[in-house]
């Protein structure tokens, strides 16, 4: 399991009104019609959140908000936190109260916690595949609009590290920044009078002349991206510590050791959030 405080979730002002909206959005206009008319308003149930397959969960407390949002009157015991990596069949909470509001909540409640921990799932992917080097896998702002910030805590679950949240917490200028912006220089010079002192910069290169450049005028974080193996070596020996440098681009579970033994720091992967495969969950009653 991750550390606790690494994997401390966001507030629930945050995540909250996402899964309240999933929920207006499967209720609909008239509400659960199946449950509502199938089953006694007194009628209780037992059940239990189960992951099918073996995997790292992230999203255990969305669907906690799940059932609670739908009846406050749940009870939702938690039996594998975020961040715990579990076998196949493995309870991961146990849920009881009116059968009506737990069938009501099942589908957003799994649609939560099954895509976040196949995001956690992917993470820890690769983490384990850089083990004993020194590069951290991060994320990138791939994320699938209005789910970042759970995206981003489940990359955390799995072991990885967040990148910049969104445009307005660090700088990354990008290739179409340079064109726009007549090059490395004229960019790097209106940044610096315009930032604030806590705000860092972050530069794209794809080749190493722009990396020579970029050294030049002392950016904190420099991108290399989609460079060979070969070329990420030769920028490791070129920046000798004077950045913080992120490799990306084909970044896989196949090659994701490779890069990772070039000496970068960090390497960045839009597939954890944007493509990850669902993990399978379910919930038994």
């Amino acid at each position: 399991m991750i550390n606790s405080a690494f994997t401390r979730p966001p507030h629930a002002l945050i995540f909250e009104p996402l899964v309240r909206a999933a929920l207006i959005e499967d209720l609909g206009r008239a509400g659960d019609l199946t449950s509502d008319l199938t089953i006694p308003a007194t009628a209780r149930a037992k059940a239990r959140l189960v992951a099918r397959k073996k995997g790292t969960i992230a999203g255990v407390i969305a669907a906690e908000t799940a059932f609670h949002l739908v009846d406050p009157g749940v009870e939702f015991r938690c039996d594998q936190p975020d961040g715990s990596t579990v076998e196949a069949n493995t309870v991961l909470a146990t849920i009881e109260g009116p059968a009506r509001a737990l069938l009501s909540a099942e589908r957003v409640a799994l649609n939560f916690a099954g895509h976040l921990s196949g995001v956690a799932t992917a993470t820890r992917a690769l983490v384990d595949a850089v083990a004993s080097t020194k590069a951290r896998i991060v994320c990138t702002r791939k994320t699938l609009p209005g789910l970042r910030t759970l995206q981003k805590y489940a990359v955390r679950c799995g072991g990885g590290f967040n990148h910049r949240f969104g445009l307005d917490d660090a700088v990354l200028v990008k290739d179409n920044h340079l064109v726009a912006a007549g090059g490395i220089g004229p960019a790097v010079t209106r940044l610096r009078t315009g930032l604030g002192h806590m705000v860092r910069i972050e530069l794209e290169v794809d080749t190493l002349t722009q990396l020579e450049e970029a050294l030049s005028l002392g950016v904190d974080a420099i991108l290399l991206d989609n460079m060979s193996i070969a070329d990420l070596k030769l920028a490791v020996d070129l920046c000798k510590g004077r950045a913080v440098l992120e490799a990306s681009g084909n970044v896989t579970i196949a090659t994701v050791r490779a890069i990772a033994e070039t000496g970068v720091d960090y390497i960045s992967s839009g597939a954890i959030t944007h493509s990850a495969a669902n993990l399978d969950l379910g919930l038994d009653f």
